[in-house]
């Protein structure tokens, strides 16, 4: 295995918004090779409980750009966006992150391709170790899709802000009742040659061993 490329590949997996060719058509093919080979893909006892809706059409676009831009109003108003100290590196850059976020509000119905990753299963009742189980068999499977769109020229975006009105979608799109929505990638051709790794905290900060707190000498 080629190491250098595929660390590269995980490296420079970015969350795309600006950067998303809003004009050029994805042809249907890549989608699909995309999405075989994100189910290869770790699943919770083997259930492939995952299901995958591409959409395409530019009125059922709409119906799920309007729910998000109504779902980002709501998340400002809740002020859930984690807030940092102006020293801090995600404080530093957050505007640029608003900014991106902001223009993928605007423009998310003129993205050609929204795919949803969903999931058998409902968890609002369900205990700690279930709601895990389910999430933990689908999500590892959207974020395979990524690696491979983005290995293929095509960029996306992790979200989930038009859950805030997951009903409306899931009415629109046909989605039954007992199956659970968990991220919404809108997907275009990139703009530009690359991307760069992204200024993270130090991973040596973040990371503890046999006991919480406790870093390796």
């Amino acid at each position: 295995m080629d190491l250098a490329a595929t660390d590269r590949l995980l490296c420079t997996t970015r969350s795309v918004r600006k950067r998303l060719d809003l004009d050029r058509p994805v042809e249907p093919e890549l989608i699909e090779r995309c999405i075989e080979i994100s189910l290869q893909a770790p699943t919770g006892s083997n259930a492939q409980g995952w299901r995958v809706v591409v959409v395409t059409d530019p009125a059922k676009r709409r119906v799920i750009a309007d729910a998000y831009r109504d779902g980002f109003k709501i998340y400002q108003e809740l002020g859930l966006a984690p807030q940092y100290e102006a020293d801090d590196l995600r404080g530093a850059q957050r505007e640029r992150i608003l900014s991106s976020s902001t223009f993928l509000v605007e423009n998310l119905h003129h993205v050609p391709v929204h795919v949803i990753y969903c999931v058998q299963g409902r968890v609002e009742e369900m205990g700690q170790v279930a709601q895990a189980s389910i999430y933990g068999s689908v999500l590892p499977a959207a974020w395979s899709f990524m690696l491979a769109a983005r290995a293929r020229g095509l960029g996306s975006a992790w979200t989930t802000i038009h859950l805030f009105h997951e009903k409306q979608v899931a009415e629109a799109l046909g989605i039954p009742e007992g199956i659970t929505q968990a991220v919404l990638l809108p997907v275009a051709y990139y703009k530009g040659d690359d991307f760069k790794p992204a200024k993270r905290l130090p991973a040596r900060e973040l990371t503890y061993w046999d006991t919480w707190g406790s870093h390796r000498r």
